[in-house]
Order: structure tokens, then sequence, then C-alpha cells
């Protein structure tokens, strides 16, 4: 049976009713993430599989979308992540030419959200032992991102609708990449990708600087990826993969599962779902160890789902299920789980989805 957010719902944040996937359903989706099968991140702590590498070498012979999706269901080496991915997100062509014409808009327009992009990646990434060193590569794609009107075409899968700006005396040929020469006192989507960019933005990005240098390359899939899985992290919606949908996934997972742990934060003051929303809603980006966000990321693409982000959430507090019990106030449970980099992604989801920890506590 779905689960009932009338039942689980009592002591959760979010009170709207939605339809959720139950714990056996989960299972069912993730049913490659099980023990029985070869994982990397799990299976190879030791060294890598031979066998597997050959198979991923035959995956990116092959070239065909399905294959690939399956085949990162199980992870994938980062010697082959960057072919594998672009198999598997179905981007065989880049757009050279495309990203040339948005780099010279860069250099002719100036947009108001390009200091917030500059600001954003300057706090954020800037400041991340692992992801400094990209800061230029990071403010290049991002400006380009900023002016590309392809981007618009996500709003067809979301309630959300683009800003407008109110073109009074402007020409088009000062406004030449959304408005038409000669109108006059028009509203136009402003910025032209219709996107305000928010505080930890950049980290969508960032990690993707460690499988592809080439910024053409690099935009084409990040691009993709926002448009694909990430722009519902940030957008209100009853989508199954929507932003409010994962955050009531991860409050009826371990307020079921885990009664005693959800009953002691929330009583605390400390509720679950207030130290969980961040992790969610930059898909655990700048939270965990680089190595690790890209296993999870596999899996993502694989699976063509986030709903894996609220499983590996609970699986976060049932691992550190001891040592929030015994905090005794909000900042203690902050202390608890602030620091999630040293963690291993699949022994933990494995963990969450096929040992005890989703099933009732006694």
């Amino acid at each position: 049976a779905v689960v009932s957010t009338q039942s689980t719902g009592v002591w959760g944040l979010i009170q709207d009713r939605l339809n959720l996937r139950t714990t056996q359903q989960l299972r069912v989706l993730f049913a490659n993430l099980s023990t029985q099968h070869f994982q990397t991140g799990a299976d190879d702590l030791e060294g890598a599989n031979p066998e597997w590498q050959r198979l991923g070498t035959k995956v990116i012979q092959l070239g065909y979308m399905p294959t690939a999706q399956r085949y990162l269901q199980q992870g994938c080496y980062p010697t082959q992540r960057g072919e594998v991915w672009l198999t598997a997100l179905g981007l065989d062509q880049q757009p050279y030419q495309y990203f040339n014409q948005l780099k010279s808009s860069v250099f002719k327009y100036e947009l108001l959200v390009d200091r917030l992009f500059l600001q954003d990646v300057k706090l954020t990434a800037g400041n991340h032992e692992a992801y400094f060193v990209f800061e230029d590569l990071l403010i290049q794609i991002l400006l380009c991102f900023s002016r590309d009107t392809q981007v618009l075409s996500h709003f067809v899968h979301t309630t959300a609708s683009p800003p407008n700006a109110y073109t009074r005396n402007a020409t088009g040929e000062e406004l030449g990449w959304f408005c038409k020469a000669g109108d006059l006192d028009q509203t136009a989507v402003y910025p032209p990708n219709g996107i305000i960019p928010f505080h930890g933005f950049s980290m969508y990005l960032a990690p993707l600087c460690f499988i592809w240098s080439d910024p053409v390359v690099l935009y084409n899939v990040f691009r993709c990826l926002y448009t694909r899985f990430f722009f519902r992290l940030h957008a209100l919606s009853s989508h199954p993969q929507g932003i409010l949908s994962l955050c009531l996934q991860f409050e009826s997972l371990l307020q079921t599962h885990q009664p005693q742990l959800f009953y002691h934060l929330r009583e605390m003051g400390s509720h679950p779902l207030k130290h969980a929303f961040n992790w969610i809603m930059h898909a655990f980006a700048g939270y965990l160890e680089t190595s690790q966000l890209l296993l999870l990321w596999d899996r993502i693409i694989g699976y063509n789902t986030l709903e894996i982000l609220p499983v590996l959430a609970v699986a976060i507090f049932a691992f550190r299920r001891n040592n929030l019990l015994e905090v005794s106030s909000p900042s203690e449970a902050e202390a608890v789980l602030h620091d999630i980099n040293s963690l291993k992604v699949i022994p933990l989801l494995q963990y969450c989805l096929y040992a005890r920890i989703l099933h009732p506590v006694s």
C-alpha cells in the first residue's frame, strides 16, 4: 500500500497529502542496489574490479542509452564515468557553436544576475577545499548558463514561471537576446534562462569539474542535469521528484521506521527535516566527499530519479542514531550531523534499504 500521510505526517513539518512509495516499493525501485549485486563504492574498497571495468568499456562502445543507465545503477569507475554519463544522458553531440554564441553574449551584455553568480561561486565553491581550483571555470559556465534561453524549456514541467522584466526605453538592439528589434515597453523573461541563482547553486556544477575539463562538454552535461533533475529541488510541485515529495518521503520513512529518534529530535526543538533539507535540496553537493557524491549521482542518472536522496538522508540519521538520542539541545544535534564528509554512500544506502533500520522499532 502507498504510505499514508494521514498516519505518518502527524509529527512532520509537511502536512500535504502526496503519493509516496512504501519501503517495499523503494526496494523494488532500487533493486539493483541490493547486496546481491556488485556495487562500485562498496564491493571494490580493496581495489577495482577488472570485470566491471571491461563491462564498462563494452557499454561505452555500444553507445546505447538504456544500457548505460542500467550500468550506472551499480556505479562506474572515474576513468569511465565521463563517457558513460554522456551515453546515459543522450549527449552524443556537443554544441560548440552554440556555446561560443553564449560566450559572445557574456562579453557583449552584462546582467544583474552575473553578480549573484559571482558571489555564489566565491562564497561556496571558491571556499571549498576541493572546488576552489575550478573557480574561473565555474564562473565561465554559469555566466553562459544565465544567457541560455533553451533552459526555459524546463518550465513546462513545473508550476513555476520565469521572472519577467519591463523593457521600457530599451530597443531590441540593446536587449537583443530576449526581445525583437523595435519592441518598446514590453515584458520579457529576465534573466534570459529564467533562473535567479540562490546560495549554493554553483555546487550543482562544481563536482562535474572532476570529470570534464572541456567547458563545452561540462556545460552541456550541467544543463542537462539541471533541466532533467536539479530544477525540481527548488520548485514547489506535487511531482514525485519535487522537493515537497522528497521531504515528505524523508519524514515518512524516518518517523515510521525510527519513531523514537524522530520524536526525540522533534520534542527537543530540532526537527529532522531542518537538518536534512539542505542535503536534499543540494543533492548532497558540498556535503559529501566528491568521489562519494559522484557515486550517488551515478545512481540518480542510472535510476532516472531523485528519490534516492531522502533514502540516503534517512540512512545518515539511522547511522548516527545512538549519538542523536544522547543529545539534549538543537546545537548538539547540529554538531552530530554537521560533518558527513567521511561517510560511504553505497554501504549506507544498502544498509538502509535491506538491513534492519527500515523495520519498525519495537
